[in-house]
């Protein structure tokens, strides 16, 4: 299981996010360009203490991500799956395997069709009528959450 986040526009959320997989043992890719400082010291003060525990692969863009992603650099790719507000599939109806890629969006704008188009999936997280969309980390967090329920990937203590 990875995680990876196309041109993030907030270093609090990216922060929350490598916090998050930090703790649950998940690789990170960052897509860019991103909209903060994505150099090592930015991101500590947005990760605190846990950017030492996370594994973070950075990309210059989508193409060299999928690039990468291609050449087995990433060990496994598996499938790419895009989390989305335009999905028909919820994330507790699909069924996810341990070398999914899970992608989050920018949070100023998702991603464009173009990324959309060369996905494997897309899943979203059901909501009320009339809302946009969950924060970034906050859907981060349930999806990853049920994607290692699924795949028994939770760390054993």
């Amino acid at each position: 299981m990875r995680l990876a986040l196309y041109q993030p526009d907030i270093a609090q959320n990216t922060g929350t996010i490598l916090r998050l997989c930090a703790c649950f043992g998940i690789p990170v890719d960052v897509i860019g360009p991103a909209g903060f400082d994505m150099s090592d010291r930015a991101l500590k003060r947005a990760a605190f203490d846990y950017l030492i525990h996370v594994r973070i692969t950075r990309h210059t863009g989508f193409d060299s991500f999928m690039a990468a992603r291609a050449t087995g650099s990433n060990s496994s790719p598996g499938r790419l799956v895009l989390l989305t507000t335009k999905a028909p599939t919820s994330h507790y109806d699909f069924s996810f395997a341990p070398d999914d890629t899970l992608m989050l969006g920018r949070e100023s704008a998702g991603v464009p069709d173009s990324v959309h188009d060369r996905v494997d999936a897309r899943i979203t997280i059901p909501m009320r009528p009339g809302l946009r969309s969950l924060n970034v980390a906050v859907a981060a967090a349930i999806v990853l959450g049920e994607a290692l329920r699924q795949t028994n990937g939770y760390p054993h203590a």
